[in-house]
C-alpha cells in the first residue's frame, strides 16, 4: 500500500492486445509534476468537525459530502446559477485525464475545497475542487493483496465516504480503509470478510455516527452469505454486523431476526449459502436514527434449487432498517418474496418528505430491479403504494393490503422455461435515481429488457463451485422490445405513481441522475453525451459529446461564487462487459480511449482534447497457427468458465477488457502463461489464474484462434 504524489511521467497503458502511448493535451493532465502542489491547509479549512449535522443539512451548498450529496440520497442540490436560462453557457473548465482507468462509475465527493475520487484498481485521488491540481494519491495495491490466489470480482468502485477529516473507501480485496482527508495517509485498515471466499467489494462505504457500514457482492460466483458490518470510524474495530440470510441451524442463530428468518427457508439453503448479499444501497436516516439496507438476490437464482420447499427466503432482496447504534433489526419490506430471476433491491433508497392522499408521510422511495416502483413508510415499513415503471410480466400488482405481489402463472419456469420481464439486469439498476423536492418528480434511468430463463434438466443437487459460480439456471438471451425502445430516462411521480415524462434511450445502459433547483436534470448517456434536461417537462436544454461512454453520475457544487458540475467519463459496468448477448460493442475500447474526470462551469473555455473514434477490434489472422479443433472445443468451455465474466461471451470484448481474438498474446504459449497463470498483468486488474495447468492453458490459446478465424472469416 502507498500514497503516491502525482506521477511524473505518462503511463503506458497496457493490456492484452494494445501498448499505447498516449500523447494527453488539454488544461490538466498526468504528465505535470508535484512542484507547486499543496496540501489544504487543516487551519483554513477545518474538516474534522464535519459530521451528522452538517451531511444532513439540504442548504449547503460548497460541499458534496455524501454519495448522494446528503444522507437522505436525494442526489437533489439548492444551486440555481446553472438554470434553465443559463446552462447554454456550460463549458468545461479544467478536466484531468485518468489513462491508467478504465471503468469509472463513481460519484466523487467534495470536501473543504477538494474533490475526492476512486477510479480502476481502488486508487483514490484528492484534487483542487477549483483547479483540477492533484493534492495527493493513495493506491492501496490490490494486485499485492491478492497475490497469487483466487480472486472474483471487478475494477471498478462506485465511491467513497467521508466523516470527521477521514476519507472511507473499501476495496475489491475486502478491505475498508481510513485515509486523512487532507493528506492521503493511510489511518487504518479492517479485512471485512474472509478472503478464502468468494467475496469482493464494488460499493461505496456510508459514514454515520462514527461509524462506517460496508457489505460485499458474489452472489454469482460461488457460495455466499450475505452481511453487512459497521466499524467504529476512528479505529476500523468491528461494531457490530447483521447477516441478510440465515446460516446452518445447527450452529445455532446469531439474532432472533435470524431465528425469524430461517422459518422462511427450506432444505438445506446455507449449503449454498443463501445470498442476499448487500453490494449497494445503504441510507442512514438521522430522524429515527435508522439504517436501511438493500439487499442482494438469492444464491443461486433459482429458488428450486436453494429452497427446495418454496418460502419467502426472508431477508433476500428486501430494505431492511437497522438501529444505527446496534445493528438490531427494526423492520423489513420484501420486494421480491422468494425471489428466482436476480431482482435484488440494492438500487437506490431515497429519504423524502410526501403528501400521499392529504397525509404526510416520511417515505423511501424506491425502484429497484423487479420493475414496480415503491413507496415505503420508513418509520414503520408499511407499504404506502408499488406500481411498475416498465413492463413487468412475473407478477401483475403488488396487493396493498398484504403489500404482496400477485405473481402470473408460470413465471416461475415451472415447465423449464420462461420469457420474463424484466430482465437479470433488472429495470433499474445501481445507476443512480435523483429526486426534486421542487417538482416532486424521480429522475429514474429506466431498461426495458425482459430475459428468457431455461431450467429445464437442471438436477436439484446442483452446487456451485467457488470463484467459478453458476446461478443454478440458464440465462441464455436478453429480449430487446420491439415495440418500445430499450432505456428511458422517466421522470416518474410517486405520489401519483406515473411518470409525468419520458426520454426514450436507444440504449439501455446508461448514466445516473443529478437534480437542481435550476430545474435541471443532468445525466451521461452510453454514447458520450452529457445532457441537461428541463425538470419540468424533458426538453433537452444543453448537451456535450465527450467522446467516451459515461456510466458514472455527475455531481455540482459551488465555491468562490462560480457553480461547477464533474463527472467520471468512462463506460463501465456489468453490462459494459459480458452480460448482454445480442447487442452491439459501442466501441469504447480497452486501451484505446482515455478515461476522465471532466468539470464544467458557466462560461468555462477550455478545450477538451478529442478522443479516437469508437473502435471495434479486429480478429488477428495468424495463419501459422495450427489449430487442434479438439483442443479449442475444450477451450470454448474454459473460456466460459474462467474468461467471460471479462472478456465476454463468444470473446467478444466490451469496454471494460481486452478483445482476446484480436491479442498477440495467445499466439505465445509463454506469454500467455505468464499473463494468465503468473499474474503478469495483475496490477492492471487481470488476476493470475494459478491452477490452470499447461494442456488448458493450450486449449484456451486454441479456442482463441479459432474464434479469431471464424470471426475474420478465415475458417
Amino acid at each position: 500500500m502507498s500514497k503516491r504524489r502525482l506521477s511524473g511521467s505518462l503511463s503506458i497503458v497496457a493490456s492484452l492486445v494494445f501498448i499505447v502511448s498516449t500523447t494527453l493535451t488539454g488544461c490538466l493532465s498526468s504528465e505535470e509534476g508535484t512542484s507547486g502542489s499543496t496540501v489544504l491547509d487543516p487551519a483554513e479549512h477545518d474538516v474534522s468537525t464535519i459530521g451528522d449535522t452538517e451531511i444532513a443539512d439540504e442548504t449547503r451548498t460548497a460541499d458534496w459530502l455524501a454519495y448522494g450529496r446528503t444522507h437522505s440520497e436525494q442526489r437533489f442540490s439548492p444551486l440555481t446559477d446553472i438554470n434553465r436560462d443559463t446552462v447554454s453557457r456550460l463549458g468545461v473548465t479544467w478536466y484531468r485525464d485518468l489513462p491508467d482507468d478504465v471503468a469509472l462509475v463513481s460519484t466523487p465527493l467534495v470536501v473543504g475545497g477538494t474533490l475526492y475520487f476512486t477510479g480502476t484498481m481502488n486508487i483514490v485521488r484528492a484534487v483542487d475542487a477549483v483547479t483540477g491540481e492533484l493534492l495527493w494519491e493513495y493506491d492501496p495495491d490490490v494486485a499485492g493483496a491478492i497475490g497469487s490466489r483466487r480472486q472474483v470480482g471487478w475494477v471498478h468502485n462506485r465511491g467513497l465516504s467521508f466523516y470527521k477529516g477521514k476519507i472511507f473507501a473499501a476495496t475489491w480485496d475486502g478491505r475498508l480503509i481510513a485515509l486523512s482527508s487532507t493528506t492521503g495517509e493511510l489511518l487504518w485498515s479492517t479485512q471485512t470478510f474472509d478472503t478464502s471466499k468468494p467475496l469482493y467489494i464494488t460499493g461505496a462505504p456510508k459514514a454515520f455516527r462514527n461509524k462506517v457500514l460496508i457489505g460485499n457482492g458474489g452472489t454469482e460466483v460461488g457460495r455466499a452469505r450475505g452481511s453487512v458490518t459497521a466499524y467504529d470510524a476512528d479505529t476500523g474495530d468491528e461494531a457490530w454486523t447483521f447477516h441478510v440470510v440465515p446460516g446452518n441451524p445447527a450452529d445455532g442463530f446469531e439474532s432472533p431476526a435470524m431465528e425469524m428468518a430461517a422459518e422462511t427457508w427450506t432444505g438445506s439453503w446455507w449449503e449454498h449459502g443463501g445470498g442476499g448479499n448487500a453490494w449497494h444501497g445503504f441510507t442512514y436516516d438521522p430522524e429515527f436514527n435508522a439504517v436501511y439496507v438493500g439487499t442482494g438476490n438469492g444464491a443461486p437464482w433459482n429458488r428450486r434449487i436453494r429452497s427446495p420447499g418454496g418460502g419467502d427466503n426472508l431477508f433476500l432482496c428486501s430494505i431492511v432498517a437497522l438501529n444505527a447504534d446496534t445493528g438490531e433489526y427494526l423492520w423489513h419490506y420484501q420486494t421480491t418474496p422468494g425471489e428466482t430471476w436476480d431482482y435484488n433491491s440494492t438500487m437506490d433508497i431515497v429519504l423524502a418528505d410526501i403528501e400521499v392522499d392529504g397525509s404526510p408521510i416520511k417515505a423511501i422511495l424506491h425502484a429497484p430491479k423487479n420493475g414496480f416502483f415503491y413507496v415505503i413508510d420508513r418509520e414503520t415499513g408499511s407499504l404506502v403504494s408499488a406500481e411498475p415503471f416498465t413492463r413487468v410480466t412475473w407478477a401483475t400488482h403488488v396487493d396493498l393490503e398484504t403489500g404482496r405481489p400477485v405473481e402470473t402463472a408460470g413465471a416461475r419456469y415451472p415447465e423449464g422455461e420462461a420469457n420474463v420481464w424484466p430482465s437479470p439486469h433488472g429495470a433499474h439498476s445501481w445507476q443512480a435515481m435523483s429526486y426534486n423536492p421542487v417538482t416532486g418528480l424521480v429522475y429514474l434511468p429506466t431498461m426495458h429488457l425482459g430475459g428468457r430463463y431455461v431450467d429445464s434438466g437442471l438436477d436439484p443437487s446442483w452446487r456451485a463451485e467457488d470463484f467459478v459460480g453458476g446461478n443454478g439456471v440458464g440465462v441464455w438471451e436478453i429480449l430487446v422490445p420491439d415495440d418500445m425502445p430499450p432505456g428511458a430516462l422517466q421522470a416518474w411521480d410517486p405520489v401519483r405513481q406515473e411518470p409525468a415524462w419520458t426520454v426514450p434511450q436507444a440504449h439501455p445502459w446508461n448514466a445516473g441522475t443529478l437534480t437542481t433547483a435550476g430545474d435541471l436534470v443532468f445525466q451521461g448517456r452510453y454514447d458520450g453525451v452529457f445532457l441537461a434536461y428541463d425538470a419540468h417537462t424533458g426538453d433537452e436544454l444543453w448537451s456535450r459529446d465527450l467522446g467516451l461512454g459515461i456510466s458514472a453520475p455527475p455531481i455540482t457544487y459551488e465555491l468562490d461564487g462560480t457553480q461547477y458540475l464533474a463527472l467520471l467519463v468512462g463506460y463501465g459496468g456489468g453490462y459494459a462487459v459480458s452480460f448482454t448477448p445480442g447487442l452491439p460493442d459501442e466501441g469504447w475500447a480497452y486501451g484505446v480511449h482515455t478515461r476522465r474526470l471532466v468539470t464544467f462551469a458557466l462560461d468555462g473555455d477550455t478545450t477538451l482534447s478529442p478522443q479516437p473514434p469508437p473502435q471495434l477490434p479486429e480478429p488477428l489472422v495468424a495463419a501459422d497457427f495450427a489449430i487442434d479443433e479438439e483442443l479449442a472445443v475444450r477451450g470454448q468451455g474454459l473460456y466460459g468458465t474462467y474468461c467471460s465474466i471479462c472478456h465476454g461471451g463468444g470473446a467478444v470484448a466490451n469496454a471494460m477488457a481486452t478483445d482476446l481474438r484480436a491479442s498477440s498474446v495467445p499466439l505465445s504459449r509463454g506469454a500467455f502463461a505468464r499473463v494468465v497463470r503468473d499474474g503478469a498483468l495483475a496490477d492492471r486488474a487481470m488476476p493470475p489464474f494459478a491452477t490452470l495447468d499447461d494442456e488448458e492453458l493450450d486449449a484456451l490459446r486454441h479456442y482463441l484462434r479459432a474464434k479469431a478465424h471464424v470471426d475474420a472469416g478465415v475458417l
